[in-house]
């Protein structure tokens, strides 16, 4: 069996190793310019000349013949896309699914609807990779990775919701209060959907909310991924709180790629991670 792990570019992820990988890129797109979220993407210099240029932003997800042209090689596929409540990256994938094994009759395609993004993608993907490397079959890596998602979550902080709100995640006027009094928003990926659940001033506080978001949410020492946008002195210090209290935990820092920075803005910070399982 030939195993894959196909992911959108919204897990922050382009090069996976141990499994044969490919990354489906999104669009940024602005009045002036489209971004193509790849390698070749300046991430800092996009995010600086989205801030700047006036008039509506938004961004596309990868058509079906992308995600057809990713799964070439293969005949255990598994698919993972970011929220299916904020973009179609999970509906055209489903398609190029159907159309890659009527063309391919031994071929199997699973899609992973994340209902998240950036950091709790990659704990899905890794739990994938370690499924496949066990030699595990379709269905058992499915139903395992089904059973895993339950126990995996998404917290965020940011510092601006202004592309939030201009493509309509949040209220304009939300949006608009909370920067004009400096307010970081602190909140969690729901059933797919953002849930903001604090407002909070200064970035020690929230990082002390946040951590004790985690643990009533399950978090007792097992995997974290904390993802930022140009923000790591925010990253290392919930690191440092999260091992201070469990020094064995498997932590990973990373940045943000095209799609998440967009959203989250300079200085937000994506924190994906397991429960007590």
């Amino acid at each position: 069996m030939n195993y894959k792990i196909v992911s959108d570019s919204s897990s922050n992820i382009l090069d996976f190793s141990g499994i044969d990988f490919k990354s489906v890129p999104l669009k940024i797109i602005t009045a002036k310019q489209e971004y193509v979220d790849n390698a070749g993407l300046d991430v800092e210099k996009m995010v600086k000349e989205v801030k700047e240029t006036k008039g509506k932003s938004g961004t596309s997800c990868p058509n079906i013949g992308d995600w057809l042209s990713a799964f070439e090689g293969a005949d255990i596929i598994f698919a993972i896309t970011i929220t299916s409540r904020l973009s179609g990256s999970f509906a055209s994938a489903e398609q190029a699914a159907k159309i890659f094994m009527g063309a391919h009759p031994n071929a199997k395609v699973f899609v992973v609807d994340s209902l998240s993004t950036g950091p709790e993608m990659l704990l899905i993907m890794e739990k994938i990779r370690e499924e496949m490397l066990l030699g595990k079959s379709f269905e058992e890596i499915r139903d395992s990775v089904t059973e895993y998602q339950k126990h995996t979550h998404l917290l965020f902080s940011l510092e601006s919701l202004t592309n939030l709100a201009r493509n309509g995640r949040v209220n304009p006027a939300v949006a608009k209060i909370a920067g004009v009094l400096g307010i970081r928003v602190m909140g969690a990926a729901k059933e797919g959907v953002l849930d903001p659940l604090h407002k909070i001033r200064g970035e020690a506080k929230n990082l002390d909310v946040i951590y004790d978001e985690m643990k009533k949410r399950g978090f007792s020492g097992g995997k974290v991924v904390i993802d930022h946008c140009f923000n790591q002195n925010a990253a290392n210090s919930l690191a440092e709180k999260i091992l201070a209290e469990f020094p064995g935990c498997d932590l990973k820092i990373g940045k943000n790629g095209g799609l998440c920075s967009f959203y989250a803005e300079r200085g937000g910070v994506l924190i994906g991670f397991e429960d007590s399982l």
